[in-house]
């Protein structure tokens, strides 16, 4: 067997821990074989979980962290106090060299703090951003940032687009992807400063298939593979994505239960449906890279259930084979030496 990619998992993170991250820990050993697990958190809470399966023991390690870290708490002064939560105890086993990669459900706040903190920046990056896979028509289009920084200068921006082409490229197999500028317009001189300063950079570096402004709207047709932006739209839209997905699914599941002739209807259109919706279902792309990292950090949603969990840990293992972080550090401090 080749090396195997070793992931910590914050097993106390998130709405459903630990119950739901060990079982999405488990799926993911089962569909890997190139995986090996180190579940953090409470020990005997974990290991009333993995009572209830079966695996390979030479494959999963149990490391006791006696703290949480809770959704609601300052993220700085959580990640300074609290030495033995799982969240910094884990990031500590990333940036140690033990594990490759790290995955939580857990304080969005405390797990970008720790990030830039405790796991640290490759040299040359500015600022690491929140990079979440969203579903689209053709596909699944990168948002980058998301979340992790609200007042991005141009010169972040630039670099998102880099470290998202190099993800969309070799990790999810895109060549040449293409590469858009949020914004309200499609027009060159559309938007705020921001983007007015950014566009040109944009246009002008040679290592991204950049193809202009991108509007909203034309986001879920799968209009770019790498959407630019910076923290506080990039949310916006993201938590708009989700409101919106969910909201259509519930009043078509509705209206299908209205009359005896609907529910019919609702049966012969159910495998085609269901095949449609699923392309839809952001749990399936897992969680979202903090890129730009001496280590990979993957965010999930809080409310993740052993689906996205387990997309979020197989993620890790292409991430490692594909050597993303050399090749960001190529793009971003070779290229920006010369």
């Amino acid at each position: 067997m080749s090396e195997l990619v070793n992931v910590a998992v914050d097993a106390m993170g998130g709405d459903y821990a630990p119950d739901e991250i060990v079982k999405g820990a488990m799926e993911a050993l089962r569909e890997s074989e190139k995986l090996k697990i180190f579940l953090v958190g409470k020990e005997e809470l974990i290991q009333q979980q993995l009572q209830k399966y079966e695996y390979d023991k030479s494959r999963v390690e149990i490391v006791n962290a006696t703290e949480v870290i809770e959704m609601g708490e300052p993220p700085v002064n959580a990640i300074r106090k609290k030495k033995d939560s799982s969240i910094v105890k884990a990031m500590g086993m990333v940036k140690s060299g033990t594990c490759d990669a790290y995955v939580s459900a857990g304080s969005t706040g405390a797990n970008l703090v720790g990030g830039q903190v405790l796991v640290g920046r490759i040299k040359g990056v500015e600022r690491p951003p929140l990079a979440p896979l969203i579903p689209t028509a053709t596909g699944a289009a990168l948002l980058i940032d998301c979340g992790a920084n609200v007042d991005a200068r141009a010169s972040h921006l630039l670099q998102f687009a880099k470290m998202g082409s190099v993800y969309m490229e070799h990790v999810m197999g895109v060549p040449n992807p293409t590469v858009g500028l949020l914004n309200i317009g499609a027009e060159e001189d559309k938007g705020n400063a921001l983007v007015k300063e950014t566009y040109p950079l944009l246009q002008n570096c040679p290592d991204i298939n950049f193809v202009g402004n991108v509007e909203a709207r034309d986001v879920p047709a799968g209009a770019v593979d790498v959407v630019v932006c910076e923290a506080f739209v990039g949310n916006i839209l993201l938590k708009t994505y989700e409101g919106v997905g969910a909201t259509l699914l519930s009043q078509v599941k509705a209206g299908m239960m209205t009359s005896l002739r609907s529910k019919i209807g609702a049966l012969l259109v159910k495998p085609a449906l269901k095949k449609t919706l699923k392309k839809f279902d952001i749990e399936q792309y897992g969680g979202a890279p903090m890129l730009g990292l001496n280590g990979l950090v993957v965010k999930t949603h809080g409310s993740s259930k052993a689906v996205e969990i387990k997309n979020s840990i197989l993620q890790c293992v292409l991430f490692k084979e594909q050597k993303i972080n050399d090749k960001i550090r190529e793009k971003i401090v070779i290229k920006d030496e010369q």
